[in-house]
């Protein structure tokens, strides 16, 4: 790996991490282009070992290097992105005082600190969110409401907060990815790599968003089994 002039973007990976919280982002980010047709970004997938994990359904990812790697690398990290997963792997990310390190310590200098799903709860967990808005998975808006000096939104599909940017549940990544590609590169960047995806979304339903009246799981509370 080497240092480079395009936009750096970490996604720190984790065993039983929802699949499309990666691969949207990776493969979105991965679209944006400057004028002469040149990548304007590296998406970086790095894991506490730099071992393969297997998403929530079972998909291996192999990253690209392990934390202690991409620290050593020097690169800097210009935006993290944090996914969700499964409750129980989530939870032994909140314990895992290894991931919550790497997490803070690239948000330091980190111009956007961003998360899709349950994601926030890492962030949440981390004290990365606190003073600012933020959401999740509606599923998930319980736990994230016990986290002290955090403004949670509801029913949304992302929400920007100074250079916090959440988003809801799995394909809410979709829309907050080009949201930061408008922040980050512009509208015609964005407009540009719609048109290579062909994001014009008409989905055949018309459900509504849910209302979750408790946190699917106590270790996922503030002051929870993670807590400490």
């Amino acid at each position: 790996m080497e240092t480079s002039t395009v936009y750096n973007i970490v996604i720190p990976i984790y065993e039983g991490v929802d699949l499309l919280d990666v691969t949207v982002p990776y493969e979105v980010f991965n679209w944006v282009q400057t004028r002469d047709k040149t990548p304007a970004t590296k998406v970086y997938l790095v894991g506490q070992s730099g071992a393969a994990v297997k998403t929530r359904d079972g998909f291996t990812i192999i990253p690209e290097c392990s934390f202690e790697q991409f620290e050593n690398a020097g690169i800097t990290c210009n935006l993290i992105w944090v996914p969700g997963g499964d409750p129980a792997n989530l939870e032994a990310q909140m314990k895992n005082a290894c991931y919550t390190n790497f997490i803070i310590g690239l948000s330091k200098n980190a111009d956007y600190v961003t998360s899709v799903c349950e994601g926030a709860l890492l962030l949440a967990n981390a004290g990365l969110l606190t003073h600012y808005k933020a959401t999740t998975h509606w599923a998930f808006i319980p736990c994230l409401k016990s986290y002290p000096g955090i403004y949670v939104q509801e029913n949304v599909r992302f929400v920007v907060d100074g250079n916090r940017v959440t988003g809801g549940g799995v394909s809410s990544g979709l829309d907050e990815c080009f949201e930061l590609i408008i922040l980050i590169f512009g509208q015609e960047a964005a407009e540009a790599v719609q048109k290579t995806i062909q994001y014009y979304p008409d989905p055949p339903l018309k459900g509504k968003v849910p209302e979750a009246s408790a946190c699917p799981s106590e270790g996922l509370l503030h002051g929870g089994l993670c807590s400490g």
